[in-house]
């Protein structure tokens, strides 16, 4: 039977125990009246323990960290400076194999911290704006702490029944919000070259951020988009609004646009209040290989840090400095690959550091993400660089005819040397 409280009255040393291992809510759906008391209680517990997967609140910062120790599967949304203040455990996986981490006790979690909207007349709670790997979590923990919101939206897809949640929290507070990015002339031109490959009746997974919001609203034209995807931001609203996503010629869940994460605004997160054509499901769903094989026309786009000479891809570190990770990115490729009339894009700019680092280069400065011989296409404001099935020595040309012109002469000689060898 669970405990339905205010928050004033929430306790936590009523429910931790020193040295408990929890995993907290990521992306919007971060619980962050819990985190918030975690903050404030934690160090009076003793040798807490916490995974989140992305954090866009702001709240986990290096001072934090004197109350509970950290991981994460990377540095995404506003955890780079914790990764900068070497305050971050970094766990190296893919979207997909939280849950089963999570499952398997690999990932501890004696304690659950989630958000969910109020519940139905059945008694089920929404998981509102994140799926992902939440029931994971609640199935492994202990104790079920949630955050109950009436401003979160009772999204369609995956529930929680109010008997699972030990402790239900009482609050009314606007959930993390993450604003559309503002677009420039070279997101502009990144996405004018990924848009000729999205054609009429494709499937789109992408992520958020200026390229994604640029790229989609150069689609407007095009007719029976459909959705299945990780994480969607606002411009998910602007193509179901334009009747261009439709989800019509999709060969499952014809007519649902699938979703993990909702990470944007007070827009998106009303589109998706009981809304029967958006349906929020677990990451092995919506990254699952077996569900993935059977799109065709799906088109996957993703980001990365660097690419080298032979399409080799870095979306996690550079140097020193660890600014992504390795999200569902792998996932996707292979997915986009592999279905019939689809493709899979790397998108990035040319150069980093206000044009003092080119993104193409002869070697990668940090680990592979995706291998080369799962590259399809890569894209920067110069142009698009079809990979698949051409040799080493014809993907270094054409890598190199999209790098910025300032880098073209340094990286060719290393294109030079991959084209005398033949690798």
């Amino acid at each position: 039977m669970s405990e339905t409280i205010d928050v004033a009255a929430l306790d936590l040393a009523r429910h931790l125990r020193c040295g408990d291992r929890i995993v907290l809510g990521q992306g919007c759906g971060e619980p962050i009246t819990l985190v918030e008391a975690l903050i404030a209680q934690g160090r009076g517990i003793g040798g807490l323990q916490a995974f989140i997967a992305s954090s866009f609140s702001g709240l986990l910062t290096p001072e934090t960290a004197d109350s509970f120790a950290l991981s994460s599967m990377g540095a995404i949304g506003r955890l780079r400076a914790m990764t900068k203040a070497n305050a971050l455990q970094v766990i190296p996986c893919h979207v997909g194999q939280v849950g089963p981490l999570i499952e398997q006790g690999v990932i501890g979690c004696d304690v659950a911290m989630i958000q969910v909207s109020p519940a139905d007349a059945e008694g089920n709670h929404s998981l509102g704006l994140i799926s992902d790997h939440v029931l994971s979590a609640v199935q492994r923990a202990r104790v079920v702490i949630a955050e109950v919101n009436p401003q979160v939206p009772f999204s369609f897809g995956e529930s929680l029944p109010g008997s699972c949640i030990d402790v239900a929290v009482a609050v009314d507070r606007a959930p993390v919000e993450v604003a559309q990015g503002t677009i420039g002339p070279v997101d502009e031109a990144i996405a004018r070259h990924c848009a000729q490959f999205i054609g009429d009746g494709a499937v789109i997974q992408t992520g958020v951020g200026a390229v994604p919001d640029a790229i989609l609203r150069l689609l407007y034209d095009r007719k029976d988009l459909g959705a299945h995807s990780g994480m969607f931001g606002d411009g998910l609203v602007d193509l179901a609004e334009a009747g261009v996503l439709t989800n019509a010629r999709k060969e499952i869940d014809r007519g649902v646009s699938i979703n993990g994460a909702l990470l944007g605004t007070r827009r998106l997160y009303d589109f998706a209040h009981r809304n029967p054509a958006l349906r929020m499901m677990r990451s092995d769903y919506t990254h699952g290989a077996g569900v993935l094989a059977q799109l065709s026309r799906l088109v996957t786009i993703n980001s990365a840090i660097e690419v080298d000479l032979t399409g080799q891809v870095n979306a996690e570190q550079s140097g020193e400095s660890y600014l992504g990770g390795t999200g569902g990115q792998v996932d996707f490729v292979r997915a986009g690959v592999r279905s019939p009339g689809g493709h899979s894009i790397i998108a990035l700019s040319s150069t980093a550091k206000a044009g003092a680092l080119s993104k193409i280069v002869p070697t990668l400065s940090g680990p592979v993400t995706t291998g080369r011989s799962e590259v399809d296409i890569i894209v920067t404001e110069y142009g698009a660089a079809q990979l698949r099935g051409q040799t080493l020595a014809e993907r270094a040309r054409r890598l190199v005819a999209i790098a910025h012109p300032d880098f073209r002469e340094e990286i060719e000689r290393a294109a030079h040397t991959i084209a005398r060898r033949g690798f």
